[in-house]
């Protein structure tokens, strides 16, 4: 099965080719533009996916050296996503469905994530805990199989990436702020600043990280109120840092105790901290669990976890499923159980 699948739900353009479970190609295109309004504009997102998405398309399939006639289904995201950003990836893929007479299997992004253990590391058995941390979600899955995965814990406010991003923002830190407080931090002392890991003992498996938010930019406030000095800005990072990571590694391991499962899974944008990464390593570790980080290329947006879950779902016998084309994109998060 060689597929060719597009990812376009957020700000990042992406096309891949998988097949047999391998990726020939993973072309992503940043769009950066978008930090000098502090975040991503929607409009001008889906203006900046119409603008590359052929060129994308184009060069995965010539990194592949497959011709496009040669493919047996396309796949591309259809939720949850910024709605314009969406379309443009879903119609194009549409598009080629129609002109080729194949297949085209509409992957949920999170999902994607959720499996993309099972791409870095084929040898990866199920069950398993995925922690899935982005600048849009912060989840804990317990997946059993490519069909089956049960929704442990959400966030009940802003997600990890999110936190990141906004409380970089208060220091006077560009966006994105998360990969500027990693590299911050890793000059400072994490253990300065004592900041609150919002229901970290609260028995349950959910997040909360607004709390963490207002407690920073009131410390700011009465602390540094003409700026943070420069030589405490290191410090301030990672103490914060630290703060997220604290919950994220804590609850995770907590449920592959509750599960009784030995591997976990880290996914999206946040999954390339190098301190959870770390730490959630040193922690798994201390209780023989081992830890499935996926390269950068796989933490980010990117198509090629949108092509191996789709030969996944072919694989299950839906095939004439994918021939209908009147599904529509959504922005809708994550779904209670599945």
């Amino acid at each position: 099965m060689r597929i060719l699948a597009i990812e376009s739900s957020c700000d990042e353009t992406s096309a891949a080719v998988t097949e047999k479970g391998k990726v020939l190609s993973n072309i992503i295109s940043s769009q950066h533009f978008h930090g000098k309004y502090g975040g991503v504009v929607p409009e001008l997102a889906s203006r900046a996916h119409l603008d590359v998405i052929s060129d994308i398309v184009s060069d995965a399939l010539d990194q592949s050296e497959y011709e496009i006639e040669s493919l047996d289904a396309f796949a591309v995201t259809s939720e949850p996503g910024l709605i314009g950003s969406l379309i443009v990836g879903s119609s194009f893929a549409k598009g080629l469905s129609i002109k080729y007479d194949l297949p085209l299997i509409p992957v949920n992004h999170i999902e994607g994530h959720l499996y993309s253990g099972c791409l870095q590391d084929p040898k990866l058995d199920f069950p398993f805990i995925t922690l899935v941390v982005s600048g849009g979600h912060t989840a804990l899955f317990f997946v059993e199989s490519y069909n089956d995965y049960e929704i442990m814990g959400l966030t009940k406010d802003d997600a990890a990436g999110e936190a990141f991003d906004k409380i970089a923002k208060l220091m006077g830190l560009t966006y994105p702020g998360g990969p500027l407080i990693d590299k911050l931090g890793k000059e400072g002392d994490p253990r300065k600043y004592d900041f609150p890991r919002s229901m970290i003992g609260s028995g349950d498996l959910n997040f909360s990280f607004s709390g963490l938010k207002t407690s920073v930019r009131y410390f700011i406030h009465n602390n540094f109120p003409d700026g943070i000095p420069e030589e405490e800005l290191p410090h301030l990072c990672a103490s914060i840092q630290e703060a997220i990571v604290d919950v994220l590694a804590r609850k995770t391991i907590n449920a592959a105790k509750r599960k009784n499962v030995k591997s976990i899974v880290i996914g999206g944008g946040v999954s390339a901290n190098s301190r959870l990464r770390f730490k959630l390593t040193e922690e798994a570790n201390k209780r023989r669990m081992k830890v499935i980080a996926p390269d950068m290329a796989y933490c980010m947006d990117n198509a090629a976890m949108i092509g191996f879950l789709a030969e996944k779902k072919i694989e299950s016998g839906l095939k004439d499923k994918f021939r209908d084309l009147t599904y529509r994109v959504s922005s809708n998060a994550l779904r209670a159980k599945r």
